[in-house]
């Protein structure tokens, strides 16, 4: 059996496939960021999936993508791991943006971006991944990701910058004190995750001008750090991959077209099209 993991932050994605390349199982757990969490939570996190649990000893091949992977020490202690946890099998560990340049591959040379819980991009001419830009994590980058949109909206709230309107619904849905947010912003290993979760309020509240502007901005703020250092950004499509990407895709686009940037593709999850790779140009299944 072969494994194909998409792992972000906040959650990895599994398909589990059969030798003739059927999914046998789709599940998920919680992310294995090593850059947040401690690296032994893999294997209890793998071992309380019960079905993870009992294929254990029949994957064969394991291909993980995850964030936070993008250095050789953390691939590395993933590695440790996964080899702990799938003692028979071959494994390949690589960081997300390898995964998102072959789930959003549609044939042509492209700028490949993540944004999701956090944000990253790559040049991708559909064998070799560039990456121009480094990935600062969410204390100083994560441009235009759900993390940065919970801190800015976070700012706002306790800085007293939201409409009346929203800071009323704010406080009815969350009730949050300062307290409690420090607690969870500097206490947490999933703090990323934890500012992502806000984002809720956003998407539930986005045809608010207030957030429409807020949004908008954040997107710029993106292309502008993430895709203007790349020679080809005004040449080739920007394809994306991510939850805030998806649901914020109209915004996106206009944030795009005002830089006269021309975005392809937009895939919520990245699993399938990944999968879909895998076969046809990895495993040679198709």
């Amino acid at each position: 059996m072969i494994a194909i993991i998409d792992g972000g932050s906040t959650k990895c994605d599994w398909v589990i496939l059969d030798n003739s390349g059927k999914p046998h199982l789709k599940t998920t757990t919680l992310g294995f960021n090593p850059n947040i969490i401690n690296v032994d939570f893999i294997g209890q996190e793998i071992d309380r999936n019960e079905d993870l649990f009992f294929l254990k000893n029949h994957i064969e091949k394991v291909f993980f993508y995850g964030s936070g992977c993008g250095t050789a020490a953390n691939a590395k202690k993933v590695e440790t791991e996964f080899i702990k946890s799938f003692p028979q099998a071959e494994i390949r560990i690589k960081e997300d943006m390898t995964a998102a340049a072959y789930a959003a591959y549609n044939g042509k040379p492209a700028i490949v971006c993540i944004l999701g819980t956090g944000s990253n991009s790559c040049f991708f001419d559909g064998e070799k991944i560039r990456i121009d830009l480094p990935s600062l994590g969410f204390l100083i980058g994560d441009e235009g990701s759900g993390s940065a949109l919970g801190k800015n909206l976070l700012r706002r709230f306790f800085m007293k910058k939201l409409p009346a309107d929203l800071e009323r619904a704010f406080i009815h849905k969350y009730n949050l004190t300062i307290e409690d947010a420090i607690k969870n912003m500097y206490h947490n290993p999933r703090a990323n995750a934890y500012l992502g979760e806000f984002n809720k309020f956003i998407a539930e509240n986005k045809s608010h001008s207030y957030f429409q502007n807020m949004v908008f901005d954040e997107m710029k703020n993106f292309l502008d750090y993430q895709v203007l250092p790349y020679p080809e950004a005004g040449e080739i499509e920007i394809n994306f991959i991510g939850y805030i990407a998806y649901i914020y895709e109209d915004i996106l686009r206009s944030a795009a077209a005002e830089l006269n940037l021309t975005i392809g593709k937009v895939v919520q999850k990245p699993i399938e099209s990944l999968v879909d790779y895998h076969k046809k140009y990895i495993l040679n299944l198709d």
